[in-house]
């Protein structure tokens, strides 16, 4: 985490990236999620809630650090959502 929780620049962030996670709607709209052109990957294993909003696994299997394919989605998805964490966005 670069920055924390309470430096992050909306309330809606969340503070980090694990193997499974919930972003409310709110969350949703303040990262940019999803982007059809950039999330297909993420959304084949996301899932819409009821309360419109989403439930988001990083990768098939629970997050193993040490398998180099794990790594990758991880900081592919710090990338994605640099906010998370507190990253300034430099698009």
């Amino acid at each position: 985490m670069i920055s924390l929780p309470e430096k992050l620049p909306a309330p809606e962030i969340p503070w980090f990236l694990g193997w499974l996670n919930y972003w409310s709607a709110a969350a949703a709209r303040t990262i940019g999620f999803p982007d059809p052109t950039r999330d297909a990957e993420l959304l084949s294993r996301a899932r819409r809630t009821e309360s419109e909003g989403w439930v988001v696994q990083l990768t098939d299997a629970p997050l193993d650090l040490d398998n180099p394919a794990h790594l990758q989605a991880l900081k592919r998805a710090y990338h994605r959502f640099p906010e998370i964490g507190g990253m300034p966005r430099t698009t």
